[in-house]
């Protein structure tokens, strides 16, 4: 029997070697920790469907490996992208210094208009920390994206950050910002019928002078 949903996205997860990447999504798929995590070797991927904002969503999550030697691969999955989950290590500022880098490469690589959402990940190793909440959360703040500290060993956060992420592409949907329909968008119509209802209005003739 296949699968029913009313939207698929092309997820990404981003972000440098070692801060959990790979527990996020398989936390979120199998809802268990991974016990013997390796370090990603260019790119793997999962699937899952959701329920946000009363629409059944498909989400296509590729999860790219975070070393250097693989970037030229992983920048390649980048296209087509609709919303990412830009990971990093509460535990290691290292990680943390990155994430413009990461960030740069998701907006001119996937689109301008991706949808990011901002982990702090290993929240349960709160003892070692070595960013800040706060820091974190301005950052994300003065680059337009979501936040939230997530742990991939309890599955704190982990699901509220695939649901929020998907919950904004779905209001720029609807309010016109996001069009399924164009190409590279990250984002298909799972059911048919949806495409007329989803559509923008038709704009009012009398459009403002600018």
């Amino acid at each position: 029997m296949s699968e029913s949903y009313d939207f698929l996205f092309k997820f990404l997860v981003i972000g440098s070697a070692g801060t959990g990447k790979s527990c996020i999504l398989h936390q979120f798929i199998e809802s268990k920790f991974k016990q013997d995590s390796n370090h990603t070797i260019g790119v793997e991927f999962g699937s899952k469907i959701i329920n946000a904002g009363g629409k059944s969503v498909k989400l296509q999550i590729w999860d790219t490996a975070g070393q250097e030697r693989f970037r030229s691969v992983t920048r390649s999955y980048y296209r087509g992208a609709a919303g990412a989950l830009l990971v990093y290590d509460i535990t290691s500022r290292e990680t943390y210094n990155a994430l413009t880098k990461w960030l740069t490469d998701a907006r001119t690589l996937a689109s301008p208009n991706i949808v990011i959402i901002l982990c702090g990940n290993k929240k349960d190793l709160d003892a070692d920390r070595e960013v800040t909440f706060l820091e974190a959360s301005r950052f994300a703040q003065e680059n337009e994206m979501m936040f939230l500290e997530t742990s991939a060993l309890t599955g704190e956060n982990v699901e509220e950050a695939f649901l929020k992420c998907a919950r904004s592409i779905l209001n720029k949907i609807e309010l016109g910002e996001l069009d399924p329909e164009r190409m590279g968008s990250g984002i298909q119509y799972g059911d048919s019928t949806l495409r007329k209802v989803t559509r923008p209005p038709v704009r009012s003739t009398q459009q403002c002078p600018c």
